[in-house]
């Protein structure tokens, strides 16, 4: 309702790629694509004073510009449920589920990932198990986060298996989530957290990943922030679980958007 990327960034629709002008693309390019907007990120066998004298060497000509102030206004709190429903030539009905939730920096943002991550990353989660392989509802689903320096959704989104609608899949969503909020086993707990914490170092074998993390934690404020990211993950407990997911799903916070097929192989 208030923030700029309520849209796509490319524009709500057509017309706003038609009607810029060069100057207001020049402009754009200069506001925010210039030196003063950006972070240098360097990984590797370099010395602090190798990378002082390179970029000086190549970029002191370039004029530094102004740092845009990020003010941006923020969304109000949601009190009510959202729903939509649009027709479109696809092969499956689709279900989309979403709440918001807090940014990248906030102390909740680890613990709504491991939610996700106990739902449905691999075979043996949870929505995997009772809605794909048990009741047969849904052909794929999927739990995910959003989120960078403004706050993100939670999002969860299911293709249903012929013969299921709208209703009988999103109330065996919510019926898993609700489940979930009773609480998780530790095995659960601790099986995501062993694969977010292997997954956090084997990528920080690779120096390009370990230059994109610094460039991405400086990003949001602090690039030593990189080094506690495993710790954050590992701090979070079941009580820390049950507590958040009990306060993002619910109902007054939920968004729902469902895909209706009309193809020729439209669900029942």
């Amino acid at each position: 309702q208030r923030h700029p990327y309520r849209w796509n960034t490319i524009g709500k629709d057509i017309s706003h790629i038609e009607k810029a002008t060069m100057g207001d693309v020049k402009a754009f390019y200069k506001k925010y694509y210039n030196p003063g907007n950006a972070i240098l990120s360097v990984a590797g066998d370099v010395t602090p004073e190798q990378i002082r004298n390179l970029s000086e060497k190549w970029f002191s000509t370039i004029p530094s510009g102004e740092t845009p102030e990020r003010n941006y206004p923020q969304e109000p709190e949601q009190t009510g449920t959202r729903e939509k429903t649009v027709e479109r030539r696809v092969p499956q009905h689709a279900i989309y589920l979403c709440w918001k939730m807090p940014g990248r920096t906030d102390r909740k943002f680890h613990t709504i990932d491991l939610i996700s991550d106990i739902l449905s990353n691999g075979n043996s989660s949870r929505l995997y198990q009772n809605l794909v392989k048990e009741q047969t509802l849904f052909s794929e689903i999927n739990a995910f986060v959003t989120g960078d320096l403004d706050p993100g959704l939670f999002i969860v989104t299911g293709k249903l298996l012929n013969g299921a609608g709208r209703e009988k899949g999103e109330n065996a969503i919510l019926g898993e989530l609700d489940k979930f909020i009773s609480g998780i086993s530790d095995d659960e707990l601790q099986k995501v957290k062993n694969k977010v914490e292997a997954n956090l170092i084997f990528s920080k074998l690779s120096v390009l990943n370990k230059a994109m993390f610094l460039g991405y934690f400086q990003m949001l404020g602090d690039a030593a922030l990189m080094d506690t990211e495993e710790e954050r993950y590992m701090e979070v407990t079941k009580t820390d679980i049950r507590n958040t997911a009990g306060w993002l799903f619910r109902k007054e916070r939920q968004n729902t958007l469902f895909y209706k097929a009309i193809s020729n192989q439209t669900n029942g």
